[in-house]
């Protein structure tokens, strides 16, 4: 009786940028450097693949409830469909057909960083699968090119390398490279700051409406707004960062308003034909400290910082503008991937 193939099991974390979004972009790191300071959560996006005895590839979306198959002597097409999934088999190259399942827990284009943590878990159940050794540093950088480079997406650097380190980190981007500093926190400071975080899902998702082309475009066109933004968020995550490394996360949570602001006066559009000014307003009239969007905007989560006095109030405020809170908690955890007792984890060694 033939024996049935071990499934392999692999997932990564999405996660929270406190500040810094948009400095990681190369056409502006490399002149100017960049920082971010970010968190993974206990939120995941799981990828199984379960090797064939044939060259037939299928790639379903449990969430989405897409399917896609194609033989591997002819590839796959891009069209819009499962298109990370297809890059990352290309990419990383399968000996024989797979099937391979994605679930994620936050909706595409929520602004936890969900497309490039699919694709990092993706690599990584390959990897194990190819047994092809990666330190940490080789498949956040693969997963980057992936994403960016053989299918186009516009983005920066933090998520990839968010989801394949875990943990809260500041990142910072040069012309050299990128270079991870884990926040020395105290594990109680870490504590209040995550009783004082909320996540608040806006309601929608944003699509394709241009927000980092619109973003890049306005830092080329030499907008001293947009330039004069990035330069605050980027000094922004050491400010930050040294504020939850003293202890002091009301600090952090007074300076989300300064990262929004800055965020929108890098893009002013980030939040056009949307309710999140509105809604960052009530939270902070009904008793929230500071608040920003996740990710480019145009839809997607809200972090908030809020006493846990005056959460209740908060919370009810902004479900009535159709707000959804999501509970979670920060992870130290990175990708990683089993199959069976066997769990394979990107090599740190030089990372």
């Amino acid at each position: 009786m033939a024996s049935h193939p071990v499934p392999i099991h692999a997932v990564a974390p999405l996660r929270i940028s406190f500040v810094g979004g948009g400095t990681d972009f190369p056409h502006y790191f490399e002149e100017h450097g960049g920082a971010v300071l970010s968190s993974t959560i206990d939120h995941y996006v799981r990828v199984t693949i379960v090797p064939r005895d044939d060259r037939q590839v299928v790639v379903r979306s449990l969430d989405l409830d897409q399917l896609v198959e194609y033989h591997l002597d002819e590839g796959p097409v891009y069209d819009g469909v499962m298109d990370l999934a297809k890059a990352a088999i290309e990419r990383v190259g399968v000996s024989g057909g797979i099937e391979m399942s994605i679930g994620s827990e936050a909706p595409a284009g929520s602004g936890l960083g969900g497309s490039s943590t699919l694709v990092t878990a993706a690599v990584a159940g390959l990897a194990m699968l190819g047994d092809r050794p990666l330190t940490t540093r080789e498949l956040a950088r693969l997963s980057y090119s992936i994403e960016r480079d053989d299918l186009g997406i516009s983005g920066g650097w933090q998520d990839q390398y968010a989801a394949a380190y875990g943990g809260f980190n500041l990142f910072e981007f040069s012309s050299g490279g990128v270079r991870v500093s884990p926040v020395r926190a105290d594990p109680d400071v870490v504590s209040r700051l995550e009783r004082n975080l909320m996540l608040c899902y806006t309601g929608f998702v944003r699509r394709n409406v241009g927000l980092i082309d619109t973003q890049i475009d306005l830092y080329r066109q030499g907008r001293e707004d947009t330039i004069l933004g990035m330069k605050q968020l980027h000094e922004l995550a050491y400010s930050m960062r040294d504020a939850v490394e003293s202890g002091d996360v009301d600090e952090l949570g007074a300076s989300l308003r300064d990262a929004f602001r800055a965020k929108r006066r890098m893009n002013p559009h980030i939040a056009e034909h949307t309710p999140i000014e509105a809604m960052l307003s009530m939270a902070q009239a009904a008793g929230a400290t500071g608040g920003k969007i996740c990710g480019a905007g145009g839809g997607g989560y809200l972090l908030l910082y809020c006493r846990p006095s005056a959460q209740s109030l908060v919370r009810g405020e902004l479900e009535r503008l159709g707000g959804q809170f999501a509970p979670f908690s920060l992870s130290p955890a990175g990708v990683r991937a089993t199959r069976g007792p066997d769990e394979w984890v990107p090599d740190r060694k030089g990372a």
